[in-house]
């Protein structure tokens, strides 16, 4: 497969080359979550692949805790199903394990277990910041770093973001309590890491081990790959890599059309991959993937990224402003309007649109 061939499935596989009917919680399921570092970032992910997406719904979900924020693959704010919080959160445990132990966390002297059960009947009894967290165990370990002990809460318990942080329209601190107590329900016993890797390959695929342990921070899936390989097919790269996927996963045309999109910041398209260039050139590298690890919104022409995007609203008026790396042929302005257009429609009902458009 060449790049062209490996971004088409991968646009297919994320619902970007065209938008999908499929239900808010159905679209979470088949991305295996979306990243929500920033606590709207999901809205405009969901916008991009939902034909008709109402960010209204996604928020009554997260409300009524259909679908969680919680930290999942590579230590990162993603939005999941419940389900899916309670079969992923267990499954990352060594990722959380290894930030911790690689300068994060306290020092040796303080318990661990402990800690975690102090932590537990602290945000059990009212969801609560880090910082909360933190004060109140370094009451029981002074002289140790506040921060440090939340740190450690949270890699020791599976800590859930409650509303209203994250949902349409409105914020708040972060508090977190645990997903046993937010969804009443445990996590799961027996998660299956096959089953980790045959969602990823569903979402992400043609991919190498390497991408997959990249899109999860877990090491030493090659067994895990291997184990599946009668179940899977090998796809030659032209750079000499080798692509595993499902046998019956979309791979379409690599002349097939892929429209224009404004992607969410900290998409799910540019953060799945160690090879990133069947997405982005590596000139723009360095323009998406910032030294303060922010990832800004995207603008996708022709499948790879080409530019960025911000929008504001203020009062009756939506500005979007468009900073590509290149110009962009009329054509294509006209599709980036259009996009830009529909994103005020769903942020902005009835605002007044301005579009702006400058090169970097």
């Amino acid at each position: 497969m060449d790049a062209r061939a490996q971004n088409r499935a991968l646009l297919a596989r994320q619902l970007l080359l065209e938008r999908s009917r499929l239900s808010v919680p159905e679209v979470v399921e088949a991305l295996v979550g979306l990243q929500s570092q920033a606590p709207q970032a999901h809205y405009a992910g969901l916008w991009s692949r939902i034909e008709g997406f109402d960010p209204a719904v996604a928020s009554q979900l997260l409300e009524s805790r259909a679908l969680v924020r919680i930290a999942l693959m590579r230590g990162t704010i993603h939005l999941v199903t419940a389900e899916d919080a309670r079969f992923l959160r267990p499954l990352v445990q060594p990722v959380l394990e290894r930030a911790l132990r690689g300068g994060q966390g306290p020092g040796a002297d303080v318990d661990l277990v402990e800690l975690a059960a102090q932590a537990r009947a602290l945000v059990e009894e009212a969801p609560r910041t880090f910082a909360e967290i933190g004060a109140a165990l370094a009451a029981r370990w002074p002289g140790e770093d506040p921060e440090r002990l939340s740190r450690a809460a949270r890699c020791g318990l599976a800590l859930a973001q409650v509303p209203p942080r994250g949902l349409w329209g409105r914020s708040g601190p972060a508090r977190h309590t645990t997903v046993e107590k937010w969804l009443g329900a445990p996590l799961d016993p027996r998660p299956s890491s096959d089953r980790l890797v045959l969602r990823y390959l569903a979402a992400f695929g043609p991919a190498t081990v390497a991408d997959a342990q990249a899109w999860s921070g877990l090491t030493r899936l090659r067994e895990v790959f291997d184990r599946l390989g009668p179940a899977l097919v090998r796809l030659p790269a032209d750079d000499g890599r080798t692509l595993w996927d499902l046998p019956d996963a979309p791979r379409p045309d690599a002349e097939v059309e892929a429209p224009v999109r404004l992607l969410a910041d900290f998409d799910n398209l540019l953060l799945s991959h160690v090879e990133r260039t069947h997405v982005v050139d590596e000139s723009h590298r360095r323009a998406i993937f910032t030294v303060n690890g922010i990832i800004p919104r995207t603008v996708l022409v022709d499948g790879r990224v080409a530019g960025t995007w911000t929008s504001e609203v203020a009062g009756a008026r939506c500005s979007v402003r468009v900073a590509s790396f290149a110009r962009l042929s009329p054509g294509v302005r006209d599709d980036v309007e259009r996009e830009a257009h529909a994103f005020a429609a769903m942020a902005a009902p009835g605002a007044d649109v301005h579009v702006q458009h400058a090169v970097r």
